[in-house]
């Protein structure tokens, strides 16, 4: 009888440990933009702002896919696959960008670079707060027509 209570108790503690190991990332799914949280510094955040980020992180990556139907009738997509060690990856279907690179620098925290031919167009820091359903991302870019803006655009959970 101890024998198999001690066998019973070794098996469901394999069977938690491995389901631990196998459990999703903290910060994997889907984040819709608030235009009400977000800003940009030129003033020209777009009425009805409206972009949705499926995130999904694995051993050492990320796959990115976001949504952008800011504009009815036209929605921009975004994707990569990635590394999160900071190396860059090239960044294909993208006019501004032909590299991305991003850095994990915590638990909850990641550097952002979007660049061309080696060249920073756009760095951003993103913040998973605390409280699991909200995602802040800050940074710096320069427009096709060579100006920059700060911004700071807030995502909660779906």
């Amino acid at each position: 009888m101890r024998k198999t209570l001690m066998l019973a108790l070794a098996a469901a503690t394999l069977a938690i440990t491995a389901g631990q190991a196998l459990a999703a990332n903290p910060h994997d799914g889907a984040w819709a933009s608030v235009e009400a949280k977000s800003y940009w510094s030129d003033g020209k955040l777009p009425k009805g702002f409206k972009l949705t980020l499926n995130l999904l992180f694995g051993d050492n990556k990320l796959e990115y896919h976001s949504v952008n139907t800011t504009r009815p009738g036209t929605e921009f997509k975004t994707d990569y696959l990635t590394t999160l060690d900071g190396t860059p990856t090239v960044f294909e279907n993208q006019e501004r960008f032909n590299q991305v690179s991003v850095k994990q620098l915590g638990p909850d925290e990641f550097q952002i670079l979007k660049m061309k031919d080696g060249d920073v167009i756009v760095g951003e820091f993103w913040t998973f707060r605390p409280d699991g359903k909200t995602l802040v991302r800050r940074g710096v870019g320069k427009s096709p027509e060579g100006k920059s803006k700060a911004y700071q655009e807030t995502f909660v959970r779906q």
